[in-house]
């Protein structure tokens, strides 16, 4: 995993390790809300399957009496017949919120009329295909809050996978990467640093070598053929050795 391109200071390795902190508890908040949905949602899944298989073995009942309606009775005077129906169920729908989803609560008030067309013109084939979808409509709320709520909770499931996944092998690795390498760098900084102040230390402790020793020597000097004559109140002339013997 590439690490950051970012200059290695102090500065950048806190604001990377609050990024690496924050990064490691959106994972385990977001993996929590995973096993939530995904327990949710397969608890939620069976009964939505059965519902949604019964429904529409309801519904191919219901059609199949439909058909045999309208070849009975002909198209015109079944058209004629659904006009009648004015009244149906009501329903109500209340949002609740699981782990940050909002789903549905449907519920729903009142019925049709049995029969809401007259007696007359009509044939028994109509009365079951009409009970028939009744009963298919007493289950259409149930089944709606159970499908959005399985459609929701399984978007939310895939939305929150992938941030699992990008979090888990994406951005945490490459956080901790690039911690590794300023930290890695600041040593090796702090370390030369270190070698540089004891050269520079060792330098200015070291001892100075002392002058070397002086020796003076008085000697009389004459010139030859003139009398003796003292020199500087006495002394002769001064040599110094320097040999340090």
């Amino acid at each position: 995993m590439a690490r950051l391109q970012i200059a290695p200071t102090r500065s950048n390795l806190f604001r990377i390790r609050e990024s690496l902190e924050l990064a490691q508890e959106g994972y385990e908040i977001l993996d929590k809300k995973r096993e939530v949905l995904t327990s949710e949602l397969i608890h939620i899944a069976h009964d939505a399957a059965a519902l949604q298989e019964r429904v529409w073995a309801m519904l191919a009942d219901a059609y199949q009496a439909l058909i045999v309606a309208r070849m009975v009775m002909g198209r015109e005077h079944l058209e004629w017949a659904a006009l009648s129906v004015t009244k149906t169920i009501e329903v109500d729908i209340r949002p609740h919120s699981v782990m940050g989803v909002v789903l549905p609560a449907i519920e729903s008030h009142g019925a049709p009329v049995d029969i809401p067309y007259g007696m007359g013109n009509t044939t028994v084939s109509l009365d079951k295909a009409t009970l028939r979808f009744r009963d298919v409509l007493a289950e259409i709320p149930a089944l709606s809050e159970t499908m959005t709520t399985v459609w929701r909770l399984a978007l939310e499931l895939q939305k929150t996978q992938r941030r699992v996944n990008a979090l888990q092998y994406i951005f945490i690795p490459q956080y901790k990467e690039t911690v590794a390498f300023i930290e890695s760098a600041l040593e090796e900084r702090e370390r030369e640093e270190t070698f540089r102040l004891k050269r520079i230390k060792s330098k200015v402790t070291r001892p100075e070598v002392a002058a070397p020793a002086t020796r003076e020597y008085a000697q009389p000097t004459r010139d030859i053929g003139q009398p003796t004559r003292n020199i500087s109140a006495g002394r002769g002339a001064v040599y110094r050795d320097i040999s340090g013997g």
